[in-house]
């Protein structure tokens, strides 16, 4: 390739300002390597302080492999910057381009190392990301398009009854954010069909890449990228075997448990270990079914990801954070910078040594505890966030008022009644706030003076209540972040008896205000 092909000022500067600071190869060695730190002796305690198995005399070992003290805070660092590395080299990226990927934050935050170079980088993520996610964005100075949709962008992830009316509502509110963001919505409009057709299915993934397409962006496509692989069988299994081998061990001996986001890190390290020892050692984590947890997959989600590659692993694990999230506070308050994957991984072990397992582990610690920070300190409190219909319904007449909140959509006087026969009230007291109002309290973090008005009551405490139950939830943890008390109904207005089996365009329209 000669010179003229790449752009080589933004190499050097990449090189010398990011790719020197992470782990990569000089020679045969690893340097930059995140530390490998032994977590048997807090395991075994952890294990009979909180869940009564005494593993003390178990013969165990399990170490931590520390991405989270990563340039960026996590471990998506490290394929981000391969894939930029590459693509700077062949030519596919220079100065003047924008950088558009779908994420689910860690990756979209990894990105934020290229707006240092003066890189425009625009990540598509949903409302229903932690508030903790959404300011460590910001702090990249990501641009961010919301698209107040799934937590987890899927592949094309069909619900029986695609809903038009969503799709259209959300293809406007992206049309808007595409303008306000400096990009030429005509060009957007002639494949406003495709577009349309892309956010019924919920595949925010393609989006990512037609956005790129119709703009001349560039997009990682972390979920389809083999790079994402190459970066953990190259690097990150070769650091922790390098570790192990100057504590006098070898990975060969060892199970690594990692959590599943778009399967690079579950692919790279299982390559290495069946290229290197021939043997299946990696045991992928999952959330049980109806979880959101971190932005990592449920395993449903997973299925029909190009990355995804079951026959690879030693084991697929499905764990309830409900349990995990007491080891998560646990290791938090002993020092260690976990984030909650990481309790997953960690009390999938649990329970497999419970089952009369025993041997080597190694737990990737993909981020640490900062963006998640709220969340375990309202678990802390015990204070209760989300609330189920029979829950709300018992406890009606401690809110002041049910408050729908939404960003794009507004329920017709159907949906209003449905929602005060769901909770056996008189619609009078439910509150619907205009969108603009929902949209400027999330985007600023702030209360505007018409939702203030909402909230003041005398009982001290409301029911929000959304489309799916997202960014309800989203919003009542902004809220509490400002002292004041609500509480989400889990699953939205769409997962009340009354709306089951009916075109949610027979109660719901889109916002126009």
């Amino acid at each position: 390739m000669s010179e003229t092909d790449y752009d080589k000022p933004l190499l050097e500067k990449f090189e010398q300002e990011i790719w020197s600071k992470i782990p990569h190869l000089e020679g045969d060695k690893v340097v930059n390597a995140t530390p490998l730190i032994d977590l048997t002796k807090d395991l075994k305690e952890c294990a009979k302080n909180l869940y009564k198995l005494d593993i003390a005399d178990l013969d165990l070992k399990v170490y931590g492999k520390f991405d989270a003290n990563l340039v960026s805070g996590s471990i998506k660092i490290r394929p981000a910057i391969h894939i930029m590395h590459d693509a700077i080299k062949t030519g596919k990226l220079k100065s003047n381009q924008t950088i558009i990927e779908a994420t689910s934050g860690n990756f979209g935050i990894a990105l934020g190392q290229m707006s240092k170079l003066g890189l425009t980088v625009v990540s598509l993520v949903s409302r229903k990301l932690q508030e903790g996610v959404f300011k460590e964005l910001r702090d990249e100075n990501i641009r961010i398009m919301d698209l107040d949709m799934d937590i987890c962008p899927a592949p094309g992830m069909k619900d029986s009854d695609a809903d038009a009316l969503k799709a259209k509502a959300t293809a406007a509110n992206i049309r808007s954010q595409l303008a306000e963001l400096g990009f030429d919505p005509t060009i957007y409009d002639k494949s406003i069909s495709e577009v349309e057709t892309l956010l019924a299915a919920q595949d925010i993934i393609n989006l990512a890449k037609l956005l790129s397409k119709m703009y001349g962006c560039f997009c990682p496509e972390q979920y389809d990228n083999e790079l994402n692989i190459q970066a953990h069988r190259t690097i990150t299994a070769v650091e922790i075997d390098q570790q192990l081998h100057e504590n006098g061990d070898s990975l060969e001996d060892y199970r690594i448990v990692c959590s599943f986001g778009t399967g690079g890190t579950s692919g790279g390290l299982s390559k290495y270990m069946n290229e290197k020892y021939g043997k299946k050692a990696i045991h992928v984590v999952f959330p049980i079914p109806g979880q959101d947890v971190a932005g990592i997959r449920t395993k449903a989600k997973a299925d029909g990801l190009k990355l995804y590659n079951p026959e690879a692993y030693a084991a697929q694990h499905e764990v309830d954070f409900g349990q995990a999230k007491h080891l998560l506070k646990f290791f938090v308050d002993k020092g260690h910078d976990i984030g909650e994957s990481t309790a997953l991984a960690l009390y999938s072990i649990l329970e497999m040594l419970s089952n009369g397992d025993k041997g080597k582990f190694v737990v990737v610690v993909a981020d640490g505890i900062e963006k998640y920070r709220k969340n375990l300190e309202a678990m802390s409190s015990n204070q209760r966030m989300q609330v189920s219909l029979d829950e709300a319904s018992a406890s009606v007449q401690d809110y002041d008022k049910i408050i729908w909140v939404h960003t794009s959509y507004t329920p017709k006087e159907e949906g209003i009644e449905m929602i005060a026969k769901s909770l056996g009230i008189d619609k009078e007291k439910i509150a619907i706030p205009k969108a603009s109002t929902i949209n400027q309290l999330l985007s600023t973090q702030q209360i505007p003076e018409e939702l203030s008005k909402d909230l003041d009551g005398s009982k001290g405490k409301s029911l929000l209540i959304c489309m799916a139950g997202n960014t309800s939830l989203m919003t009542a943890q902004v809220l509490a972040s400002k002292g004041i008390v609500t509480e989400s109904l889990n699953g939205g207005i769409t997962n009340l008896p009354e709306g089951q089996g009916k075109n949610p365009g027979q109660y719901i329209k889109a916002a126009t205000e």
